[in-house]
């Protein structure tokens, strides 16, 4: 599986699987959640309402609506609290949770944010580490998902996912 950074706006992307940083509530936020809303459309929130709520840590699956992505896969994060509080257990569980959903929609080529780095507070470099490892771990055989893209919302994060994955 390939893993690429690249900078901008992830709802741009012409991807199978859009990963959100979702709240548990799945009703939008801000930063990356708000503007999957925003760009999904209105049916995005209902089709969410729907759903109901989603625990950190695990990933529910609605269509890309407005994006030209077909699928969203709605992933909750952790709150960094210092990181003695199971946070990269629970970081690394979203990565795979979402992969595992990818998997059964064989599903090529999806696009993380950085999860958890935004209002929840995650250290960028390590919640990258956790990011970048889970997605070298070996894929069961007969894997659809090719290629995965970290997506950066600044310099500064495309810098730290690129050095994550340069790390052995």
């Amino acid at each position: 599986m390939k893993i690429r950074v690249w900078q901008g706006d992830i709802t741009a992307l012409d991807v199978d699987v859009i990963v959100n940083a979702a709240n548990e509530c799945l009703l939008g936020g801000s930063g990356v959640d708000g503007a999957i809303h925003r760009a999904a459309g209105p049916e995005l929130l209902e089709y969410c309402r729907r759903l109901g709520r989603c625990p950190v840590g695990e990933a529910r699956l609605t269509p890309g609506f407005n994006l030209q992505a077909r699928f969203i896969i709605h992933t909750v994060g952790p709150v960094w609290s210092g990181g003695n509080s199971g946070e990269p257990e629970q970081l690394a569980r979203c990565y795979r949770t979402t992969l595992a959903l990818a998997e059964s929609i064989d599903a090529r080529t999806l696009a993380f944010p950085a999860i958890s780095c935004g209002v929840y507070g995650y250290p960028a470099e390590q919640a990258a580490r956790v990011a970048v490892s889970v997605l070298q771990e070996p894929r069961p055989e007969g894997s659809s998902v090719r290629e995965v893209i970290l997506v950066a919302f600044s310099t500064e994060m495309a810098e730290v996912l690129t050095n994550a994955t340069l790390i052995d």
